[in-house]
Formats: structure tokens, C-alpha cells, sequence
């Protein structure tokens, strides 16, 4: 009993991804291949023409110029044409008539994928040697449909397949120019241009264009490609290395072929340590990509040919290990073939990579160095050119790596301790040559954070372009951040050790918020700075120390403008009446703990006042009217005043930004980090 063929149903469950969008046409044009090499002429007198058909492509040409829009294609070969073997073959759904080409017999339900109805015209000879031609229809209403037989006067062999109503679906997304659908044509047939039987004369065609694809592959080659075989659980693989010259739109990839045709292609950039960019050679800079092909290849294929039924990285069945091959296990292999045919060329790239996270490490990320040992070698072979955001993260999740294997080695240590003592203190000893490294690795970033907040206040002090200074809340962000207390930020979102060490050691810290909104004090003051950018504004830093009872000392820094020259008498424009004036209000507010608890006599509570500003001439009138002395480096102010009971310090930016360096120098010094 025959079996009957809906031909609908066959086409919906029939794959064309929108990916794939011209894979029906490239199909054809492999089909005429075929057929030029069916007829013997391959290389000789063999002509493959694929013309782009446009909407109002007439008018167009007649205007001299170019449309968009695709309608269909044309392919047209002199090749053995359809004769009655071929005929039969096409009428034949899974059709084994070419098997031996790898041809599954459904690349024409691909065509009524992407094309609403084709029409075929060829001139053939019979077996009595007779010229015949031949009209055939196909869509999918009426399947194939003979439209036309007769005796032909044309003595020339010759096929003519148009492709007619491309599906939008699929027009959408395929390539538009003639360049691009050449390009793309090349790639899915490459494999015919390197082997050894060649090609035949292969053109595309637009409305008034032409590019040959024999030219485009001598553009595209960089050299001659090479060919090997290995073997992977008994099954061959042939592998052809090629290079293309870097002009080309290609990336370095992997591509795997089945019945002499391109299936998938993937990118292994990154794959093979220091495959990043263009490698160079001496004829010049060149594109890596490798072709495999292989019988076990064509018989997992997909019958659409746009993937293969192999699983990537599944647990086989021990009974099917040594006959089925993952994609993971090819891939590897071939890497490895790769990684040795491009030896030679990957040195100047690995050891740029070097460099790149040597000069990185040195000047940037100081933290890293002391992890960079405990990194496999592949992983630090990575691309020269990549930013330094994304080196930070890929050096940052080994280091993290690195701190995950360092905890559990260290409790399997513990767990497995026995009376092999030796043993066990060889393996503490790595243990704790890990851990040494990874705490020098903090205090390197601990470090170079401080060098990189000294390098920004020293920039924000500087006169703009503009012939500007930076307003002070740009200098009060640096410190703390603005509008915030102990609540909101972390230890490390402050650098109040710029203005003192002692200050990261405190119970409560507010910045510029108004002192009813500060739990430590009772104070009714609505006083807040003003962020105007115009506006000369206060910008008060509250700091108070230890949770005991009473509180140590409390502390008020104020950050004025750079140069600001308009100090004068009175609390809004004097900053250290302003300081003083804060902590008055505090005091007067009765002082409690972050917690709330009162503090017994908060008004003997020592105060220290900082102003942090520029010696400006009307600033150093201020400080000479409330008696503070000058430094010795003639850089800042200092003095007590009895009826505040404060400490006053007036720093000059200079002198902050020197004292901050000085301070660190050594720790900088250590890391190989500038000072000046």
C-alpha cells in the first residue's frame, strides 16, 4: 500500500528560521552546481548567474537608480537541466536521486517557505539525444504541475528558476544589497571555491550591477587554506584552515558543514587564548576561521540543513559513548587544531595581553596583583583592547574565584585532618600563602581608592576652562556623600581621613541635613544648607564619636568654595563663626546618642571645628580677627576658643591634598602608585 504526501502539512512542519532567510535561493545555486557537474562542464564552459529581481525594477533602471525591495530571484545555469531522471526526482518528496551529494531531497519545501509560487523553464536532451524543453510549476495549492513539453530549437543546455513573491516575513530580515547577498552566497558555498574540484563561474546580478563571486573569493582569501583530517572516536574529520583578509566582515569562527554545504557557523573569538582581533602574519593581517566536514556530519543533519541533530554537552549512555560525539567534544578538538595551526600567530596578541593587564594592574588596580598568580593562564589571555570596565570585572571575578576556592580548600583542610602531619601542613601552607595574597589584594584597593579620591579633589580645586572653581558641593561629595548620615552609607562611601584619621572611627555622621533631623540632638534649628549653584552655601559634616556615655568630642567640618574671597564678620559669611554657631546649636539642643539616650553635661562636650577653604586674603583677615595662629607651612590656621570650648583648624586645600599624600606616600610608594 503507497503512502499519499499532504504537501501543506509537509510545509508546516518543514523549518526555515528567519536567519536563514535566502537559504532557498543559496540552495538553488548549490543545485546548479550540481548540475554543471552532472553534465561534466563544472570548470570549464560551467555558468551559474543569480539575478535579484526588485519591485518596479524597470522604472527604476530607467531613472538610474536602485530600489530596496526584493521581490524575487532568478537563478539560471547551463547544466544537465531537467530531464526525465531529474524530473522524476523533483516530483518526488525525499527523493534519494542525489544522495551521494548529501541532498535530502526537500530543498524544494524550503522554496514554498520563503516563495509563494516558483516557475522553472529548461532545455535538455533525452536519451535519443534530443533538445527538449520543459515549463514546470510549483506552489503549494498545486504542488509540481507540468505546464509546458515539447521539442526545443535552442541547442544549448540551460535551466531558468525564478523564485517569485518573496514571503515579507522573510524579505523583512534578508540582506538587501547585491553586496551583501554576494557575500553571504560566497559563505554558504565556500567550501566548494577550497576544495580541489573548484568551481564554475559564479555572478550575481542586480538591476545594473555585477559581482562575480570567483573575484569576491580572491578578495576574501589571504592566502592558500590548508587542509587536515583527525579522527574523534573512530569518525574523520576534514578541517580546512583559512584566512581572510581582515578588510573582510568576517569574525573568527567555527564553521560546521554537512553535504558540502555551510550549516552553522559560530564565533570562537575568546575561544582560543589570544584569538582576539585581527592576527597578523607576514602578508598582513588576517581572519581566522576553520571548516569541518565529515560523514557523521551529513548523517546528523537536519533535512532543512540549518542544524544538526547533536546534543551539546548531554551525558551519553555509556553504551553509546565511544559512536556519539557532542558538539562540546568536537568543538574542543578542533580548537585544539586550531589553537596549534595559529601558534605562531597568537604570540604578539598574548603578549599584548600581558602588557595590557600589566600597565592596568600597575596604574589602575593595584589590588589585583597579588591574585594575578592564582589565575590560570588562559583566562589572563585576554583582549589588548578591552576597556578597562570590562577588565576590572573579568579580573574581579576571578579574584572572587579565587576567595570561593580559597574558603573551601580551607575547610576541607580542617574537615580532613588526620595523622599524616606532613601532608597537612603542606596543604595549610598553601592554604595560607592564598589567604596572605587576597588580604594584600585589600589593603592594595583600600590603597588605591585613597590615591584616586587625592587625585580628584586635586583636579576639583582647579581652575575650570571656564575660568571657574568647582562649587563645594562637588569637593563635599568627595568627603561625604551630601544629605546623608550613618544610616545611608557604608564605610567606604566616605573619605573622611582626608580631613582626619581619627574621623573614620565615629557613633554618628550627617551630612548637610538640618539639625531637627539628626538624632543625636535635640536642637529645633531648621538651618540647611543652600545647594544653589550661584549661592555661596554651608555644607556642614557632623561628626560624633563612640556610643559610651558621654561622647568623646564632637566634630564640624565646613567645605567653602574654592578661592571664594567674601569672608566677612557675621555667621553667613564667616565659616568658622558658622562652625562655631553648629555646634552651639547642638549643644543647646541637649546632646543624646544615635539611640536616643541622654548624655549628661553635653555642654562641656568638646568641640572640634574644621573649615576646609582656601587662604583667600578676606579669609585670612578672619582668622588673624578670632586669634588663630598661622601654621609653619603658612598653609593653614589653628587655635582654642575658651567660651566654645572648640578646637578650630582652618585647612587650605593645598594643605589637605599635601598632608593626604604625605600620609599615604608610603603605602603608595609600596604599590608602585604615583605621588605626584
Amino acid at each position: 500500500m503507497s503512502l499519499q504526501t499532504n504537501l501543506l502539512g509537509r510545509l508546516r512542519n518543514t523549518d526555515l528560521p528567519k536567519s536563514h532567510a535566502l537559504l532557498p535561493v543559496f540552495e538553488t545555486v548549490v543545485n546548479s552546481i550540481h548540475a554543471l557537474e552532472e553534465r561534466g562542464n563544472l570548470t570549464t564552459t560551467g555558468q551559474i548567474v543569480l539575478k535579484i529581481q526588485r519591485v518596479g525594477q524597470l522604472q527604476f533602471a530607467e531613472a538610474g537608480t536602485i530600489p530596496t525591495e526584493i521581490r524575487g530571484f532568478i537563478i539560471e545555469d547551463n547544466g544537465i537541466g531537467f530531464n526525465d531522471a531529474n524530473m522524476q526526482s523533483f516530483q518526488t518528496l525525499d527523493s534519494d536521486h542525489k544522495i551521494d551529494k548529501g541532498c535530502r531531497g526537500v530543498g524544494r519545501l524550503l522554496w514554498l517557505k520563503a516563495f509563494t509560487h516558483i516557475e522553472i523553464n529548461s532545455v535538455f536532451e533525452d536519451s535519443q539525444n534530443n533538445f527538449k524543453s520543459r515549463t514546470i510549476g510549483f506552489d503549494a495549492k498545486n504542488g509540481v504541475k507540468l505546464l509546458q513539453e515539447s521539442n526545443s530549437d535552442n541547442i544549448e543546455l540551460k535551466t531558468h528558476v525564478e523564485l517569485q513573491e518573496f514571503d515579507k516575513k522573510y524579505r523583512d530580515v534578508a540582506p538587501k544589497t547585491i553586496d551583501s547577498i554576494a557575500r553571504a552566497l560566497l559563505e554558504h558555498c565556500l567550501w566548494y571555491f577550497v576544495r580541489p574540484e573548484g568551481v564554475p563561474n559564479i555572478k550575481v546580478k542586480d538591476v545594473n550591477e555585477v559581482i562575480y563571486l570567483n573575484d569576491l573569493y580572491d578578495t576574501y582569501m589571504h592566502e592558500s587554506a590548508y587542509s587536515e583530517s583527525i579522527t574523534i572516536k573512530n569518525f574523520d574529520f576534514d578541517l580546512i584552515h583559512i584566512k581572510f583578509r581582515a578588510s573582510s566582515s568576517k569574525k573568527h569562527g567555527l564553521s560546521l558543514c554537512a553535504a558540502s554545504r555551510l550549516v552553522k557557523e559560530e564565533s570562537i573569538g575568546g575561544k582560543i587564548p589570544g584569538l582576539h582581533g585581527k592576527l597578523s602574519d607576514e602578508n598582513g593581517e588576517f581572519i581566522y576561521n576553520c571548516y569541518v566536514s565529515s560523514s557523521y556530519l551529513d548523517d546528523r543533519v537536519r533535512p532543512e540543513r540549518t542544524s544538526f541533530n547533536l546534543s551539546e554537552d548531554l551525558n551519553v549512555d555509556e553504551i553509546f559513548s565511544d559512536s556519539e560525539i557532542t558538539l562540546k567534544e568536537l568543538r574542543n578538538q578542533v580548537l585544539e587544531r586550531s589553537k596549534f595551526y595559529l601558534a605562531d600567530f597568537l604570540q604578539e596578541n598574548l603578549q599584548a595581553a600581558i602588557n595590557r593587564i600589566d600597565q592596568f594592574v600597575s596604574e589602575k588596580a593595584p589590588r589585583y596583583r597579588p591574585i594575578i598568580a592564582h589565575i590560570c593562564q588562559n583566562d589572563l589571555a585576554i583582549d589588548p583592547n578591552i576597556s578597562d570596565k570590562d577588565l576590572e570585572l573579568h579580573l574581579h571575578k576571578h579574584l572572587a574565584e579565587v576567595e570561593r576556592n580559597m574558603l573551601e580548600q580551607g575547610h576541607q583542610i580542617m574537615a580532613s585532618f588526620d595523622n599524616d602531619f606532613d601532608d597537612y601542613e603542606e596543604r595549610l601552607n598553601q592554604y595560607l600563602q592564598i589567604a596572605k595574597d587576597i588580604k594584600k589584594s585589600d589593603l592594595a584597593n583600600y590603597v588605591s581608592h585613597r590615591r584616586v579620591i587625592i587625585d580628584l579633589l586635586e583636579k576639583s580645586i582647579q581652575r575650570t576652562e571656564t575660568g571657574r572653581y568647582a562649587r563645594e558641593d562637588l569637593i563635599h561629595g568627595l568627603i561625604m556623600p551630601m544629605r546623608k548620615d550613618s544610616n545611608d552609607v557604608l564605610m567606604d562611601e566616605y573619605n573622611l581621613w582626608l580631613v582626619d584619621e581619627r574621623l573614620a572611627f565615629h557613633n554618628y555622621l550627617a551630612s548637610d541635613k538640618t539639625l531637627n533631623a539628626m538624632p543625636i540632638t535635640g536642637a529645633n534649628s531648621t538651618k540647611e544648607p543652600d545647594i544653589c549653584a550661584l549661592n555661596v552655601c554651608d555644607n556642614p559634616i557632623l561628626v560624633s564619636e563612640k556610643p559610651n556615655l558621654p561622647l568623646a568630642s564632637i566634630t564640624v567640618i565646613e567645605i567653602k568654595r574654592p578661592m571664594r574671597n567674601d569672608a566677612k564678620s557675621g555667621e553667613e559669611k564667616d565659616p568658622i563663626e558658622q562652625a562655631l554657631g553648629y555646634l552651639n546649636r547642638i549643644r543647646k539642643g541637649q546632646v543624646t546618642t544615635a539611640n536616643g539616650r541622654p548624655i549628661p553635661n553635653s555642654e562641656d562636650i568638646p568641640g572640634y571645628c574644621y573649615v576646609i577653604c582656601d587662604l583667600t586674603p578676606s579669609m585670612v583677615d578672619r582668622c588673624e580677627f578670632h586669634n588663630l595662629t598661622i601654621t609653619s607651612d603658612h598653609m593653614g590656621y589653628f587655635g582654642y576658643h575658651k567660651n566654645y570650648k572648640a578646637y578650630i583648624e582652618v585647612i587650605s586645600f593645598d594643605k589637605l591634598i599635601n598632608a593626604a599624600k604625605a600620609r599615604n606616600r608610603a603605602f603608595f610608594d609600596k604599590l608602585g602608585l604615583p605621588t605626584n
